[in-house]
């Protein structure tokens, strides 16, 4: 570990499960995630309604708090850089002090209960960490054992910020006692789902929210569930996917007449949520509902992210960067780090993008893609030779790869689909339905593949004296030829004729044949 660089783990202790994640933030790498684990050792298990913790949960607790601390230990993690929050069925119990003390003398570990403002309040900063939130307004939702966070948030800040007692140990423990769930008993929680959410869904409509963000493991399961269900693997990041509400409902027309045994069957489904499952997608299907949402986004960044953050806020190594800024572009700050994580060359792939700029939009009229393309070019460009990281021999393909498992912040799915196939063609051979990556996807992003990675080859080519000669491209249309005309500091001729090895692609693409000259 670098001597500038700082380890922290967040554990958070939940009604269902603990979570521990570790990272380490060091200058230009930014915030990496080193490690997570989770234990389902259900701490509420019981306690929602007599409000007391039993020893078995106590001692299973204590247990798994030991096994995180010695990974946390391995890692580097000095103990007074491990934080740990307690959230609702330790909240809510009135042995919670007993407990507490009982971590603290077995295992060191100083356990805070926060509230469930606190607690909406660290979801809102991970969420925003890892899923980039719009100018309009979005639904932010946790499900949790004991209770559900609800936060109305844009890019600018918070608008709402909630806690209900409806998590889902909670509604299984009061509500459903048969296997298959009845549809009496679906009724009755749908009822007090919404009296519970009757404020939020209020506030989002005055506001107008049209988007959901949900973060939990029951929220990955079911979207796990509906990837598996429509024949896609079940591995992989999702943060950032999507779910339509057709898609859910899906989903929840075959899950609820299940019992337990046929439930468990189902991949996608973690084992220990198999019941947990049922009053998860009611809830889930009544937010559908009453807050009249087509989509929900998935954030696999949720409590213990927003609590890593807030406290390197705090910390005198903190910088503005690391500050949960709500104008802070989590896309450009996440391709950044994954730069300087592959020991990028900056000032080489920041002239590429911004030559790539120019020719995308020099070129506008022709290739007609909107600026939504263009900043998936700039990303491509910024990341296009972060596979000489692995070798130099074909690093365009080791850049492809990186890119899809690199777990950049704020992309959907496709986007980073579409940044990683044109970062593969930015050299070699074009883009070929042979590809199995470029054939999958939709036929909109293979022809911008096609435009955006003609555009970064030629790009590339322009910047091949890793020199920044190229000041300026400005394209004129002569009918079947489009003349590249270069501003340059020095004499282009190195750059004009690597540009012309790598033309061949964009012409075939639009369909013209390009000369290039100094201006």
């Amino acid at each position: 570990m670098p001597d500038d660089a700082m380890r922290v783990a967040a554990i958070d202790l939940g009604t269902n499960s603990f979570h521990m994640v570790i990272v380490e933030d060091s200058p230009g790498k930014g915030i990496v995630e080193i490690d997570r684990v989770k234990d389902m050792i259900c701490i509420g298990r019981g306690s929602i309604s007599t409000k007391m913790l039993d020893d078995a949960s106590m001692h299973d607790g204590i247990a798994a708090l030991k096994n995180f601390l010695v990974l946390a230990a391995q890692h580097g993690v000095e103990l007074h850089n491990v934080l740990a929050f307690a959230t609702s069925a330790i909240r809510e119990a009135k042995n919670q002090q007993d407990f507490i003390q009982r971590i603290r003398d077995e295992t060191g570990l100083k356990v805070k209960v926060i509230s469930g403002l606190e607690e909406a309040e660290f979801i809102y900063y991970g969420v925003r960490n890892a899923v980039a939130l719009r100018d309009g307004y979005d639904l932010l939702f946790d499900i949790g054992g004991g209770s559900v966070e609800f936060v109305i948030a844009n890019r600018q800040g918070v608008h709402l910020l909630e806690s209900r007692k409806i998590g889902v140990a909670r509604m299984l423990e009061r509500f459903i006692s048969n296997d298959p769930v009845t549809s009496r008993e679906v009724k009755l929680l749908e009822q007090f789902f919404a009296a519970e959410m009757v404020s939020a869904v209020e506030a989002a409509g005055k506001i107008g929210v049209d988007r959901a963000i949900a973060s939990s493991g029951t929220a990955e399961n079911i979207a796990r569930m509906i990837r598996s269900m429509q024949g896609g693997e079940g591995e992989g990041s999702l943060n950032s996917s999507s779910f339509t509400r057709s898609e859910f409902e899906e989903l929840y027309g075959k899950v609820m007449p299940l019992g337990s045994l046929e439930r468990r069957k189902m991949t996608g489904l973690d084992e220990k949520r198999v019941d947990l499952i049922v009053p998860g997608l009611i809830l889930v299907n009544m937010i559908f509902r009453l807050f009249k949402l087509e989509e929900i986004v998935v954030s696999d960044s949720s409590l213990r992210e927003g609590m890593v953050l807030h406290y390197l806020q705090q910390c005198s190594l903190g910088s503005p960067r690391r500050c949960p800024d709500p104008e802070l572009d989590i896309r450009r700050e996440s391709v950044r780090e994954l730069g300087f994580r592959c020991g990028w060359n900056r000032e080489h792939s920041e002239q590429v993008a911004r030559l790539s700029l120019q020719l995308f939009d020099e070129l506008a009229s022709l290739h007609g893609l909107d600026g939504h393309y263009r900043e998936l070019l700039e990303y491509s460009a910024l990341l296009h030779n972060i596979g000489t990281f692995i070798s130099i021999s074909s690093h365009h393909k080791h850049s492809q790869y990186i890119i899809l498992n690199g777990e950049l912040r704020g992309f959907s799915p496709s986007e980073t689909a579409v940044i990683a196939n044109v970062a593969r063609y930015h050299r070699k051979s074009p883009p070929s339905e042979k590809h199995a990556s470029y054939a999958s996807l939709k036929a909109k992003h293979r022809r911008a593949i096609d435009v955006l990675s003609g555009i970064l080859r030629i790009a590339n080519g322009l910047e091949r004296g890793h020199r920044q000669n190229v000041e300026r491209i400005e394209v004129r249309d002569e009918g079947e030829r489009l003349l590249l005309c270069l501003t340059t500091h020095s004499d282009p001729d190195i750059e004009i004729w690597a540009a012309e090895q790598l033309k061949s692609w964009l012409e075939t693409v639009l369909g013209r044949t390009i000369r290039f000259e100094r201006a």
